[in-house]
């Protein structure tokens, strides 16, 4: 096992600072410390060696085949990360004057006019931070719709939604009516009908859903949403799977936010860095967040004063290396180009659910979208779907999204993308088939993985009820 840097401290030194003193301190004596603390001694050679064999053992997107459903270790093509981290826009503080900021505004207006190409809708703020911060915002902004309607106070959630869409309608003050599925994975009219009605403010969507389907009956959907005088919000987290074939704005969709990390080539791991820009129909433009640029043919100029915003949902204007991000990958790529692309993530993750069939069925066996969600066989009880993600990283692959959704059992979601190669499938598929033979044989190899690993079997429980922050 990697030693930590402190145990491997043997008294060398990587830089000596000759003439150094001692620095001036304004601190009252009784707060220093009485002796200094034990930092770790070694050459720059040791700490150089120490950094990259700890960059080894982890799994990612440049080093390993990384299925994560719903999560999406997006296409992150170098170059972007240079483009964005250009001085010229690393340099300027948030409220550097519009004057001298003029191109960063160019690049945010111009990104908003191609997001308005590709959904339909007619106005966009690229304030939020993050998928569920863009949710947020966008039932914030169905608050402020219905403020003079009082009785509006539901959302209703599908239970096939992301699961940060109830929380988010319960952050926002309103009352969450979930809904089941039907047998095929996806809303169920007839009772979508039964719980609409004057007190709905609001239908959230994900579209595809979790189970990574898509929903035949949106049309339908949007008609009895808009007959009950509700809106209807599309969590567009999975828009991957849609982009370049279908406008959400044609489906009906009054609002709906873009994972612009996932859906536009930025990697999104370990909880950032994100970005949810939320769009909306033209009679709801005026309630977005302050912020947005405007541009009156000579000049670039942020909206600082609006009367019917619900505000600012986050201090400044938004992550703008992501959108930086984001407007090169949309500048890059053509319409058809993006349709090839959308085309591409659903054949990957159809070749990966027939490629499983007869080892991990997938739980709703038909056409998926961008992600497959496959279940454990049936007459294998004893596997459960932890033992196979430990088991894969054995196998020198990240474990996909496991236990979700709720509604599937032993789920493991897994979502190939569009830029993995064939090759690269066929080895995870050969994986996931050498664990079913495993289980089959001796499910102990399972259940005691991962054993190449640098730290092995944890408990999961105590690591999530006693979750150790420090060493």
């Amino acid at each position: 096992m990697e030693k930590l840097i402190i145990e491997k401290s043997n008294g060398a030194r990587a830089v000596v600072f000759n003439g150094a003193k001692t620095p001036e301190t304004f601190l009252d004596k009784k707060y220093l410390r009485k002796n200094s603390p034990k930092l770790p001694e070694l050459s720059e050679l040791d700490i150089v060696r120490h950094f990259t064999n700890l960059s080894r053992l982890n799994f990612c997107l440049d080093t390993h085949f990384y299925p994560l459903g719903s999560c999406t270790m997006k296409y992150n093509p170098k170059s972007y990360d240079v483009l964005c981290s250009l001085e010229n826009f690393t340099s300027i503080h948030p409220l550097t004057p519009a004057d001298y900021t003029q191109g960063t505004l160019e690049i945010i207006y111009n990104f908003e006019k191609l997001l308005k190409e590709i959904t339909g809708l007619n106005a966009w703020t690229l304030q939020p931070a993050a998928g569920a911060h863009g949710e947020f915002t966008g039932a914030l902004i169905a608050r402020a719709y219905h403020a003079k309607d009082k009785n509006r106070t539901e959302i209703i959630v599908p239970d096939t939604a992301h699961g940060t869409n109830p929380a988010t309608a319960a952050m926002c003050g309103f009352k969450v009516v979930n809904i089941k599925s039907n047998a095929r994975g996806r809303v169920d009219l007839e009772e979508l009908k039964k719980v609409l009605g004057p007190k709905t403010a609001m239908v959230m969507l994900t579209l595809p859903n979790t189970a990574g389907l898509f929903e035949y009956d949106i049309l339908e959907i949007s008609k009895l949403v808009h007959a009950a005088g509700a809106l209807l919000y599309m969590d567009g987290a999975n828009l991957n799977a849609l982009i370049g074939l279908v406008k959400p704005a044609d489906m009906g969709v009054d609002i709906m936010h873009i994972n612009l990390h996932k859906t536009f080539a930025a990697p999104h791991g370990g909880g950032g860095p994100g970005a949810g820009g939320v769009g909306v129909r033209e009679e709801l433009k005026d309630l977005l967040p302050l912020g947005r640029v405007s541009f009156d043919g000579k000049k670039y100029s942020l909206e600082i004063k609006n009367k019917k915003s619900i505000g600012q949902v986050k201090s400044f204007w938004g992550n703008v290396a992501i959108i930086i991000r984001a407007y090169a990958y949309l500048r890059q790529f053509d319409g058809k180009t993006l349709g090839e692309i959308a085309k591409n993530a659903v054949l990957n993750a159809n070749y990966i659910r027939v490629k499983l069939k007869d080892y991990f069925p997938a739980f709703f066996d038909e056409v998926c979208m961008h992600e497959c969600v496959f279940t454990t066989p049936k007459d294998m009880p004893s596997l459960k779907a932890l033992y196979v993600a430990k088991r894969l990283l054995d196998l020198g692959f990240h474990a996909p999204t496991i236990y979700f959704p709720l509604i599937v059992p032993q789920a493991l979601m897994v979502e190939p993308t569009e830029t993995e190669s064939k090759q690269t499938l066929d080895a995870f598929t050969r994986a996931m088939k050498q664990i079913f033979e495993e289980a089959k044989k001796d499910i102990s190899i399972l259940e005691h993985a991962p054993h190449k690993t640098e730290i092995g079997v944890i408990d999961e429980v105590l690591a999530a009820r006693e979750p150790n922050l420090k060493w």
